[in-house]
């Protein structure tokens, strides 16, 4: 038996309960990883509380969360690695506990800590994947939504790099640090097409909407065509043409992770790190980021 955080209802942050659960054992081609760091993502928030019912159904109790970096501890037969070996990956048995499964297990470079490989997983792999179906070419004008967010801020570098102009709607706390990454940040709200008119007069190619934040139609008008806008945030896509991204794992891009954890390690993409818990304040977790508090990834230390 081991650890693991739990929840048997919908609901608030406090539903999530320590709990005695049994230690997974790996099937073929699995491995059975001690966590070291599971990454707490706002998706996990919105499934705790019911939000997602429709799109991600769970059967209870579930140990929330998907992103975890640890040391393999047990393999089944045919894994890709091996005992002792340090590697990241998404947990198929939830990752807010002490042992989780991973059918993927990617090697941890050096110079990538664990919690930044943990805080990296769905933030980088969405944003990566985001960038790839929009498929917005070097000097095209892309528009984030929610550009001071986790997947904003991946989305920012990535693009940037690929040498996209980015504007990016963001809280007035986040601007100063979104322009900092490349981007011409400006104040999400009421009012936020105007302002983006002002600084793109001729309008924007692309936009992608990492915030869920009902922006969909005036992106549609902004952009010209529902083709180039995508979203990873809001399930009303398909009432505006629009693609929602995320929900098909055929839709997904695992084999960018060792790209990303790559760029990490060499200094050329930041993935910040707000706060670490123990595993027994993951409702304090969920709660930091339904209040917003956090400018940055918040991670469970088992």
């Amino acid at each position: 038996m081991s650890t693991a955080i739990t929840f048997s209802a919908y609901g608030g942050p406090d539903v999530l309960t320590p709990s005695r659960v049994a230690t997974p054992e790996p099937g073929p081609g699995q491995v059975r990883v001690r966590v070291r760091a599971a990454s707490v993502n706002p998706i996990d928030v919105r499934i705790r509380a019911g939000l997602m019912r429709g799109i991600f159904p769970v059967e209870f109790p579930m140990v929330p969360g998907w992103d975890v970096a640890g040391v393999v501890d047990a393999v089944g037969e045919g894994a890709s690695a091996a005992v002792g070996d340090e590697v990241f990956g998404v947990a198929v048995t939830g990752g807010y506990s002490e042992y989780a499964l991973l059918d993927r297990p990617f090697p941890r470079p050096e110079g990538l800590s664990a919690e930044t490989a943990a805080a990296m997983i769905t933030v980088g792999e969405a944003a990566y994947r985001a960038l790839e179906h929009l498929g917005a070419e070097p000097g095209r004008t892309l528009l984030i939504h929610g550009a001071g967010g986790s997947v904003g801020t991946v989305a920012v570098q990535l693009a940037t790099a690929r040498g996209i102009t980015v504007i990016g709607t963001t809280a007035e706390r986040d601007a100063a640090r979104v322009s900092g990454l490349g981007a011409t940040a400006v104040r999400y709200g009421e009012g936020w097409a105007e302002r983006v008119g002002a600084v793109a007069p001729d309008g924007v190619d692309f936009v992608l909407d990492a915030s869920g934040a009902g922006v969909l139609a005036d992106s549609v008008a902004l952009a010209g065509d529902p083709r180039r806008v995508i979203t990873i945030a809001d399930p009303s896509a398909a009432e505006h043409g629009v693609r929602f991204t995320g929900t098909d794992p055929a839709d997904r891009f695992p084999g960018a992770l060792p790209e990303l954890a790559a760029l990490i390690a060499a200094g050329r993409l930041d993935i910040p790190v707000w706060r670490t818990y123990p595993l027994a304040e993951a409702a304090r977790a969920h709660a930091d980021i339904e209040a917003r508090r956090n400018q940055g990834k918040i991670l469970l230390l088992p």
